[in-house]
C-alpha cells in the first residue's frame, strides 16, 4: 500500500486537517477520523510521509484504547465504517487509518505525564530544578527515571505554533479545578498502568501525551491517540542507560536527525533522506509488534 500524504473523503465535509490527522463530519453524533503518514516534527509537518505510519498509530491506539476502558471510557464509536464509507475500495485505499468516533468536546490542553527526565522536562530542570512547577530531586542525569511520574500539562497550539507548559494550577484556570484533578489522576493511572504493561514487552515509556473530551453529560472521554510512537517516547529498555539519549522506537529518531541541521524548526521543513524514512517506518513497526504482539 502506497503512503497516504492526505485523505479525500469527497462525500463527507472535511472538517479540519491536522498535523496527522483527517477529521471529517460524519452527523452531529459522529466523526471519522483518518490518520495520515504525515510526520510532524517540532510542531512543524514534515514534506514527506512515512509509509505505513497512520494505520500503526491506528492499530497501536486502538490496542490501548481497548486495554484503558476499565480506567475511563473513550471515543471509538459503534457506527460501524462501511455505514460512513460505502465504496469498498475507498475503505480498502485507506487501510487500518480511519475509525468512526463519538463527536466530543475535546479540552483545551494536552495532558503529559512524564516518568523519565527529558526533552523539554529535562531543559527545564536543568535551569530550575523542576518541571511545570513540580519539584524534582536534585542531582537528576538526563533520561533517569523519576521517583514517580509526573503531570506537567501543555496548552494546545494551532498548527505551527509550539505548544506551551503549564503548571498544574495553569489548568484549574482553563478546566476548573474538579476536572483539572480528574484529568491528572486519570493521566497518571493510565500511565503508570500501560508502562508497567510496556516494560514487560521490553519497552520503556519515557513520557507520553493523552487528549480528552467530554460529551452531552460532561463525562471525561479519551479520545485523538493513545501511547503512540507519535505521542510519546519509547525506549528499548535492554539499550537503556541514564546519562544520555537513549535509542527510540518514536519520532525522536527523527528530531535527532533534524537537530543536525542548519534549520530553524520553523515551516517548510526540510526533506529526510530516504534511508531516515525507511528506518523510521521500520521502527514505528517494531513498537507496534513489541506492544502488540501483531
Amino acid at each position: 500500500m502506497s503512503a497516504l500524504l492526505q485523505s479525500d473523503i469527497p462525500h463527507l465535509k472535511l472538517l479540519n486537517r491536522g498535523k496527522v490527522r483527517d477529521i471529517y463530519e460524519v452527523s452531529g453524533q459522529h466523526l471519522l477520523i483518518i490518520a495520515s503518514d504525515r510526520l510532524s516534527a517540532f510542531d512543524v509537518v514534515l514534506p514527506q510521509p512515512i509509509p505505513g505510519k497512520g494505520e500503526v498509530l491506528t492499530r497501536v491506539s486502538n490496542f490501548w484504547f481497548e486495554r484503558t476502558r476499565n480506567l475511563i471510557p473513550n471515543h471509538l464509536a459503534k457506527l460501524p465504517l462501511d455505514e460512513v464509507i460505502p465504496d469498498a475500495a475507498q475503505r480498502t485505499s485507506l487501510g487500518d487509518r480511519a475509525i468512526v468516533v463519538k463527536r466530543l468536546k475535546p479540552l483545551p490542553i494536552e495532558a503529559i505525564v512524564r516518568g523519565y527526565i527529558i526533552g523539554s522536562g529535562w531543559k527545564d530542570y536543568q535551569k530550575s530544578g523542576s518541571v511545570c512547577g513540580i519539584e524534582l530531586p536534585a542531582g537528576l542525569q538526563l533520561a533517569d527515571q523519576l521517583p514517580k511520574a509526573i503531570f506537567t500539562p501543555s496548552t494546545k497550539a494551532e498548527a505551527g505554533e509550539h505548544d506551551e507548559n503549564v503548571d498544574f494550577e495553569g489548568t484549574v484556570k482553563l478546566l476548573g479545578r474538579e476536572l483539572a484533578e480528574q484529568v491528572r489522576d486519570v493521566s497518571l493511572q493510565i500511565y503508570t498502568q500501560c508502562a508497567e504493561y510496556a516494560l514487560e514487552k521490553g519497552i520503556i515509556i519515557a513520557d507520553t501525551k493523552f487528549e480528552f473530551g467530554l460529551d452531552e453529560n460532561n463525562r471525561l472521554h479519551l479520545i485523538d491517540e493513545v501511547l503512540t510512537p507519535d505521542s510519546s517516547r519509547f525506549w528499548p529498555a535492554d539499550q537503556y542507560q541514564p546519562g544520555s539519549s537513549p535509542p527510540s522506537f518514536d519520532k525522536q529518531f527523527v528530531r535527532d536527525y533534524l537537530e543536525t541541521l542548519d534549520w530553524n524548526k520553523q515551516a517548510p521543513a526540510p526533506e529526510l533522506p530516504q534511508d531516515i524514512i525507511q528506518k523510521t517506518a521500520d521502527k514505528y513497526r517494531e513498537a507496534e509488534t513489541r506492544l502488540t504482539g501483531r
